[in-house]
């Protein structure tokens, strides 16, 4: 530990802390901009400056260690003044167009000025060239941009994609794409991490808000939407209900005084994707058991950022990817063929909406391979944060709501839908249906919860022995099902690396895009609190254990589902209407032929 003073305050601090760390111990706040906690501290902005008594230029106190002994002034006039010069040079060639910016009163730029007391500007520079770049999922305003560089960190050292980068120097610096490419040129996955941690409104989630008030105000559009896991877990926080809880009934009565026709749940989709895939992983196994040549391990392919990644960075490796599509797709493929005929509506004059964490999903519904009988499978994606402005332009009090049911028959789920939100819990509602069906008893582990897999490491690993199995599954009589489990794409990389160069031990695994899973996903409400991953996901967790039906087998409209339409599971039909394929891709988004 050292001591140093702050203020005319004695502060003890750990001996590898910054003045800004320090001064944090010591209940004292340093405003900043480009510092992102735990992820960035560059000192780039120099907002966050303070005068360190010795020494002679004021310091960036987000990268300047503190040391024993030392003096520090965080509010003399001197830091002041430069505070606000730093900000007036800031804003000098920024656009002042806040009231229409869709991060208006969320920006940390504009916020900044309220701390600061500066109320006009003054100081107005050269422009720098109006350039939007706009893709189904994300928005790049160039102009909007500080040179922060918290995208580059997250992209480049969170997620290890590295699809923007700053290039130039002085005025000319910029943030963008190899080679001036626009966004949708390049292997970006199209998470939205980006967008999250942007202070301004330079990156943001490409909007639909419009498009779903147009078809609400249709009276010949029959409007329906449906809403995945983890928008329950973080909808409420914005109006002011406490982080961590599940918000389920008060955002289908949001949904229903919206004006939606019909609110489904995405859980059932779940839960059907785990029929899918969980047949689809043991007719691999069968096949392998058997000595037939078949391509393991089998990977989840419900996170469209990490299908995008995964056919720019292994697109040799797309075989091993589930054929199924992502829940919400295989949803809308129901909604348009099966709920289309048992309710007499003619596909065409469906609308569907997705209310999703992740921005991918914008992306993904404009894929041709989305689509059925010539319709997209999905109309509209819009994100957790949308829905969030869209329930407040509505006038409605959110947090006043009385709770309501999803409608029949695509919105009973169990709690194995309800875990698809966080990271591992795909993976262990497949296990709970594919484990009971081979041995026809529960999972061995404490409240159904496949405890290796739970928590949010970078790899986790599992292993299952199958005894005691039915007679039908004789040949898995003493397997060894390995497993392993993954959030975000570094972590994605570091499992293909095995698989590409075939020393991978496992069977299945799965793998999601944001790190933690969708509970953080690219579209979800942004936070500050350090336990917002641990929070959100107790709020899934939760759910499922209050649930009467906990494996997605167990679920009755699911049976229904398959014995009035689909047919079985991995059938005709259902490939048909809920599988797809991938699309192998080089790092400029090319089609890659085969080989």
């Amino acid at each position: 530990m050292i001591e140093l003073t702050i203020n005319g305050r004695k502060i003890q601090a750990p001996d590898d802390s910054t003045i800004m760390q320090a001064a944090e111990l010591g209940g004292i706040k340093i405003p900043s901009l480009c510092k992102y906690k735990d992820i960035h501290a560059i000192g780039s902005c120099r907002v966050c400056v303070v005068e360190v008594e010795g020494a002679r230029n004021l310091q960036a106190s987000c990268v300047v260690k503190a040391r024993n002994g030392m003096v520090v002034h965080t509010n003399s006039p001197r830091v002041r003044e430069a505070r606000r010069v730093i900000y007036d040079l800031l804003i000098s060639d920024h656009p002042k167009e806040c009231m229409s910016c869709a991060r208006n009163r969320t920006c940390e730029l504009q916020e900044l000025g309220f701390t600061l007391d500066i109320l006009e500007t003054r100081l107005t520079g050269q422009q720098r060239e109006k350039n939007i770049d706009r893709t189904p999922a994300i928005t790049r305003d160039s102009t909007k941009c500080i040179l922060c560089r918290r995208c580059v960190t997250t992209c480049r050292d969170i997620q290890k994609v590295g699809a923007i980068s700053a290039q130039n120097r002085g005025f000319n610096s910029f943030i963008g794409s190899a080679l001036g490419l626009p966004l949708g040129s390049t292997n970006c996955s199209m998470c939205g991490q980006c967008t999250k941690v942007c202070p301004t409104g330079a990156l943001i989630a490409t909007s639909s808000m419009e498009t779903v008030w147009q078809a609400l105000e249709n009276p010949n559009v029959h409007v329906v939407v449906q809403t995945a896991p983890a928008v329950r877990a973080a909808l409420g926080e914005p109006f002011g209900i406490p982080m961590g809880t599940s918000v389920t009934g008060k955002m289908v009565s949001a949904l229903r005084l919206m004006g939606f026709d019909k609110v489904f749940d995405t859980d059932f989709a779940a839960d059907l994707t785990i029929m899918e895939e969980g047949t689809e992983l043991l007719e691999r196994l069968t096949a392998a058991v058997s000595g037939e040549k078949v391509t393991l391990p089998m990977i989840t392919s419900c996170s469209p950022g990490w299908i995008k990644h995964c056919e720019h960075a292994w697109p040799k490796e797309l075989d091993h990817l589930s054929t199924c599509k992502s829940p919400h797709t295989m949803q809308g493929a129901l909604i348009k063929s099966y709920y289309a005929e048992r309710e007499g509506i003619d596909p065409k004059d469906i609308f569907v909406v997705s209310v999703m964490p992740c921005t991918a999903k914008k992306y993904e519904i404009e894929r041709p391979e989305m689509q059925n009988g010539g319709y997209p499978n999905v109309d509209a994606v819009i994100t957790t944060r949308e829905l969030v402005r869209m329930i407040k332009v509505a006038g409605i009090d959110f947090a006043a709501l009385e709770d309501d049911d999803f409608d029949a028959p695509l919105g009973l789920s169990t709690g194995a839908g309800v875990i698809f939100g966080v990271t591992g819990g795909v993976m262990e509602a497949a296990l709970r249906t594919v484990y009971f069906l081979v041995t026809g008893r529960k999972l061995p582990f404490d409240g159904l919860h496949v405890t290796p897999i739970v928590g949010f490491d970078k790899i986790k690993t599992a292993s299952i022995k199958l005894e005691n199995v039915l007679p039908e599954y004789s040949a898995f009589e003493g397997v060894e099902v390995k497993i392993a489990v993954t959030s975000g794409l570094e972590g994605a990389d570091i499992l293909m690396k095995e698989v590409s160069e075939g020393t991978s031990p496992y069977h299945f695994i799965e793998i999601m895009g944001c790190p933690g899973g969708c509970i953080a996903g690219g579209g979800q409400p942004r936070t500050e609190r350090e336990d917002y991953r641990i929070l959100r996901a107790k709020a899934l967790y939760t759910e499922d254990e209050a649930k009467a039906l906990r494996m997605s087998h167990e679920n009755p409209d699911i049976q229904k589902v398959y014995a009035e339409y689909l047919g079985r599971p991995c059938g005709e039909m259902s490939h048909h209407l809920l599988h797809t394929t991938y699309t192998p891709r080089g790092n400029f988004n090319e089609y890659l032929p085969a080989d």
